[in-house]
């Protein structure tokens, strides 16, 4: 479910070019999704979904940038003209969980979680939605979303398989890419 904020009109002051610039009343329309974090990382080169990794203003700015969904080409200065209660509403969105879903070591203190391994990346988490085989139509849910499911996904695998009969992501994507090879030639397709 994306977020519509709406930015007023306001006149700014171009420093740099010596001039005054009227910037019009928009209505942003922003989706935080694996897509938004694809792009952003792919500016910075870091993991998004990293603690500190929106340290700066501008990295901030830019991540709502890659949010946008509607309109196209948004005027740069729209983005200047975010105040904080627009940012405070924009990172409520991002942390809100947007499921009912939840998982009990979710309740446990800090220390008794298990810690995550792996850093997560744009490309980590469209590997998860492959071995899962979940369709990459859902890289627009938003983005908690999508790890809470991929969550369930790695949650009913466990409980199918047990420790024992455990698959392994990569055994996984091996019946998956098998099961899709028999359906493409079931329905004689390329895709």
């Amino acid at each position: 479910m994306p977020l519509t904020i709406i930015i007023p009109s306001k006149e700014l002051f171009d420093e740099a070019n010596n001039r005054f610039i009227n910037v019009k009343e928009t209505t942003l329309v922003l989706e935080h999704s694996l897509i938004s974090i694809s792009k952003w990382e792919a500016k910075y080169k870091k993991p998004f979904l990293i603690e500190g990794s929106m340290d700066t203003v501008d990295k901030v700015l830019y991540y709502i940038k890659c949010m946008t969904i509607t309109p196209q080409n948004v005027d740069e200065f729209v983005y200047s003209c975010i105040n904080e209660d627009q940012i405070k509403k924009i990172v409520e969105y991002i942390n809100d969980p947007m499921t009912a879903t939840w998982f009990s070591e979710d309740k446990l203190p800090v220390d008794k979680k298990k810690k995550k391994k792996e850093i997560l990346t744009s490309e980590v988490i469209y590997w998860e939605m492959t071995a899962f085989n979940i369709p990459q139509t859902f890289e627009k849910w938003h983005l908690n979303r999508l790890l809470t499911l991929i969550r369930v996904c790695a949650a009913k695998n466990e409980e199918q398989y047990g420790d024992k009969n455990k698959m392994s992501k990569a055994d996984i994507m091996k019946r998956n890419a098998a099961l899709n090879a028999q359906r493409r030639a079931k329905l004689h397709s390329k895709g």
